[in-house]
């Protein structure tokens, strides 16, 4: 069995960002050249989560607005500035696991893998991409 490990390394624009990771993880998938097996993403962060959507601007939009519903960052909370923040990271994963077929990781029809900033400001995030497999 063969793991590859690669980090991924981007900027995000603060509150509720999101940014696609697909493309680029189908190019760490390819560059493996494991062609069965399994994706695994970390995002080793406090305030970030990963999900799989449809990345589509209306959709976006109505994800964030579920996010504040969800938890209002409006809310009173013990921690200052930003415990809304957390919070939504504890009740959304930081990691997601994707299957690796022919080479190529498997997503539905209309899903992709996005990486949703929780924060307050604008960070410099980093996603662990793990392939596993022969």
């Amino acid at each position: 069995m063969k793991v590859v490990n690669e980090t991924l390394t981007f900027s995000t624009k603060g509150a509720v960002d999101f940014v696609d990771l697909t493309e680029k993880v189908q190019r760490i998938v390819a560059k493996s050249g494991v062609q069965n097996g399994l994706v695994h993403l970390f995002a080793p962060h406090a305030t970030g989560i990963l999900i799989l959507t449809e990345y589509e601007p209306a959709l976006v939009e109505d994800i964030k607005t579920f996010l504040e519903q969800l938890v209002s960052s409006r809310g009173r909370f013990h921690h200052p500035s930003n415990a809304h923040a957390h919070l939504r990271s504890v009740l959304l994963p930081p990691d997601r696991t994707i299957p690796l077929i022919d080479g190529r990781a498997v997503f539905g029809t209309w899903q992709s893998v996005v990486f949703v900033e929780t924060d307050v400001y604008p960070r410099q995030r980093t996603v662990i991409v793990q392939v596993i497999g022969e």
